[in-house]
């Protein structure tokens, strides 16, 4: 398939027809390779948090993946954009078959259906991450120039850190003492996000992670879900690979990577932080922003989208969360966020049903 995971129907206003657009999209890809209609067929592939819903177009001579992604909420010409300039600089992404951007339709080469994460373990992470890695120093190189990729600004880093307090702790765990969190919350974010504007920025995929890794037949990487891609902090790709959401590895393994991966980013002229300790703590903060985002964004999907498969994560990425505070006692912001974290949230996340299944 073209994404590891995909998307359930948009409730968003469509076309009259929608009930018959999965018919309209076959004939469209049936167009698009010049097949006859009655002989092939259309299966859906199925899904995650996005709007986009992807389909196997198979017919007597190949197969390819159709995306049906409403324009109104989808990255489409971005997608294809940013797909072209991936492919330049070496990295291997689905390709761009055919694109009706008006409809919200894309044609794109079938990768298959491998994701990376499951394939993952103590034996063939190490070769794996080489592969992955080696790709994610070719995206922080790529060339900018002519894809006017938005900035990761201080506006959006603290727009997706709102997210924590808004869905996780005020929707999720029901936390009543908004005033005592903004004490804290304040200042952690504006460390935080001082730290990411102060890195080097280069080409950022924002979501690259072993569920947006495929593996193909001869063993090869591509990268997929790519459209929101953004120029910011150079450590942003790493850490979220290292301390994917999906799975965890211990903290030495997950440094010794970082540092590998440092001395691999210089060699290639990304002027990363060259001492061990600036670099990791730039690592260890940009992740801690990311994951405290993903905690906003889990508990979203699962309260406004019914996706409460996303719950079974949530206690992996406290467990990132409270481990980082808890590495840098001496910065004030995270000290005061820890001691409100484990007062607060921890106690009530422990005694939820979906930390308890988990």
């Amino acid at each position: 398939m073209h994404g590891g995971q995909l998307a359930k129907a948009s409730g968003a206003a469509r076309p009259a027809a929608f009930v018959t657009g999965e018919e309209v999209l076959r004939q469209w890809g049936c167009a698009v390779l010049r097949a006859r209609a009655d002989s092939a067929r259309l299966c859906p592939v199925s899904g995650d948090a996005s709007f986009r819903r992807y389909f196997r177009l198979a017919t007597p001579d190949r197969q390819v993946i159709l995306c049906d992604a409403p324009p109104a909420q989808e990255k489409n010409r971005e997608f294809v954009a940013i797909a072209g300039a991936l492919e330049a600089a070496g990295v291997r992404v689905p390709g761009v078959l055919a694109a009706d951007f008006e409809r919200g339709w894309l044609c794109l080469e079938d990768l298959g259906d491998q994701q990376l994460l499951p394939l993952l373990d103590a034996s063939t992470v190490d070769r794996f991450y080489s592969r992955a890695l080696a790709m994610q120093r070719r995206i922080a190189r790529v060339d900018t120039a002519q894809l006017d990729l938005p900035l990761y600004d201080r506006a959006e880093l603290q727009r997706e850190m709102n997210l924590f307090p808004q869905w996780f702790c005020a929707q999720l765990l029901q936390i009543p003492d908004a005033e005592g969190l903004a004490n804290v919350f304040e200042p952690l974010s504006r460390a935080l996000c001082d730290s990411a504007l102060a890195q080097p920025r280069v080409f950022v995929h924002r979501d690259f992670h072993a569920r947006n890794l495929m593996v193909l037949e001869d063993g090869e990487l591509a990268a997929i879900d790519f459209q929101d891609a953004i120029l910011g902090p150079a450590t942003y790709d790493c850490v979220s690979l290292l301390r994917d959401c999906y799975l965890r590895w211990p903290d030495g393994r997950v440094r010794q990577w970082a540092l590998a991966q440092r001395d691999a980013l210089l060699a290639e002229g990304v002027q990363v932080a060259k001492d061990d300790g600036q670099f990791l703590r730039d690592f260890d903060w940009m992740g801690l922003q990311r994951h405290i985002k993903v905690l906003g964004i889990f508990s979203r999907l699962c309260i406004r989208d019914g996706k409460d498969a996303y719950l079974g994560d949530l206690p992996r990425v406290i467990g990132y969360v409270r481990d980082v505070l808890a590495l840098y006692p001496d910065a004030p912001a995270l000290a005061g966020f820890l001691r409100w974290f484990d007062a607060q949230a921890l106690p009530r996340a422990r005694a939820a049903t979906w930390y308890r299944a988990a």
